[in-house]
Formats: structure tokens, sequence, C-alpha cells
């Protein structure tokens, strides 16, 4: 782990491994689902390597995306004080009560708009949903499966649409979005195939490799970020899964699979 830090780009994002990615968007620093913990057990799940640098190294942060709070793969405790010192925070309701203030808890297709520090009016941030498990998993009170998950639509004038999944194994949930939103033009998206022995049979979580490279067909991507497929033990495929998925798929081209603090530039 590195503490240099991490130099502001105009329009770009890089995964710092996990879940956790920088979006440097509109003039602003949104970090995704933030987790800085040192390697080691975090309850039932173990956490094997940490990120490619630590939460000193990126400065002042304009914004945390917030999945879900209940996973320690997606919110741990150096994340959660990170998040709690942004100046916003949005998320889920249910994570939102939890998190407290600056959190601001969004119900899915409902619109945040935040001020950009390039001049040029607001970013809208959407709220879109994900399911966290199988399509026939069991649903709890709200609704949900395993958990409340957000996953999120960033756009503005001039900035390509950024989806960012979250934790969502549907790939009707992605054409969901994709219809919703049509002109969406990079996609962040959680794969890894997680899976939990004790939890729908161990069916995945989170989209497995072929899923990944489905949901880039369906939304017409010309840039696919993967992230959420390294550092625990639960997610079961990794890099080189993506990177066979997406060539027998044909869409090579698409996935930017990049070393971890390494920049993809989302402009040409």
């Amino acid at each position: 782990m590195t503490h240099t830090g991490l130099s502001r780009q105009e329009c770009a994002v890089t995964v710092l491994g996990g879940p956790t990615a920088v979006i440097d968007l509109a003039g602003l620093r949104i970090v995704s689902d933030p987790t800085f913990d040192e390697p080691g057990p975090q309850g039932y799940l173990t956490k094997t390597a940490g990120p490619a640098c630590d939460e000193n190294a990126l400065g002042p942060v304009d914004l945390v995306l917030v999945s879900h709070d209940l996973h320690p793969d997606n919110l741990d405790g150096r994340g959660r004080t990170l998040a709690e010192a942004a100046p916003l925070v949005l998320t889920g309701p249910q994570s939102a009560a939890r998190i407290g203030a600056p959190a601001r808890g969004l119900v899915p297709w409902a619109r945040h708009s935040v001020p950009r520090r390039d001049g040029d009016g607001d970013l809208t941030v959407m709220a879109v949903p994900a399911v966290h498990g199988p399509e026939d998993g069991e649903r709890d009170a709200n609704g949900d499966i395993n958990c409340e998950v957000t996953g999120f639509v960033l756009s503005g004038d001039g900035i390509p649409t950024v989806y960012v999944s979250g934790d969502n194994a549907s790939i009707r949930t992605v054409a969901e979005v994709s219809r919703r939103v049509p002109d969406i033009q990079v996609a962040l998206l959680h794969a890894g195939a997680a899976r939990v022995a004790t939890k729908f049979e161990g069916r995945p979580l989170s989209m497995d490799s072929r899923r990944t490279a489905a949901a880039a067909a369906v939304l017409g991507v010309g840039i696919v970020i993967p992230a959420h497929y390294d550092g625990w033990t639960h997610f079961s495929e990794g890099r080189d899964e993506l990177e066979v998925a997406f060539h027998e798929a044909g869409l090579s081209s698409v996935l930017r699979a990049s070393a971890h603090g390494s920049w993809v530039h989302l402009r040409p």
C-alpha cells in the first residue's frame, strides 16, 4: 500500500481493490464502496489484500457512494470513517438511516443533484435497483434479496454517463436500467461471483464473469471497468475468468481490467 497522493484526473476511474473505486468526474472526486481496513478476518468474511492506496492518498472527497452498509467487503471500519467525514454520502434509505449524517437515502430511480466543480451546473446521481443474489432468493420484509443494495447512474452535460452496479447479480435488473437509461457509456460492474456457503445454496451473490460480459452486451457500453473480483476469499472468480468471458463473448475491446491504482480514462 502506498501513501502517495492519487492525482486528480479530468474524467477517469481507478479501482483500488475489492469494490472500491475512485471516480473523477465533473471536477468531483467520488469514492464508491470505500474499504480501507487491513487484510484479515471480518466476521464470516476474510479479506486477503488491501487497496492499492490508503484513504490518506485520496485528498478531499466530494461524494461517497455506498451500495450497502451491512457487509464489510463493501463498507468497512476505515471506509465508514471516510464516508462520515465526506460532505455527502448517497446510498439506499435503510443504509442511510444506519450510517447517519451526512448520508442521504435514495429509493430506486430517485435523483440527487450535486454541484459540479468544473462550473458546468450539476452532476445528477440516480439510484437504481440491484439484486444481491439469485432472482428466486427469499425476500425480506422490505422485498430485498439478502439486503438492500443500491446502484447508481452518474450523468451531466458534456460528460459520459456512468453506471455503478453495486453488488448486483441480476441481468434482468441490468436490462431494466438499460431501458430506463439508454445512453450509458461506461459501466463499473461488481463481478467476482461472490459466494457464501450458507446463503442461497452457495449461488453467486454478485455477477459471475459470464454474466458480467452479458451485462456489457445488454448495456452496449464502450467501456467496462470490473471491480469486486479480488481481495476476499468469498470472491470465486477473478481477472482471468473475466478476460476469458469477455473474449468468448467477443467483447474484449470494452474490458478495462487495469492494475489496481491505475487510471482508466473515460474519454478517447
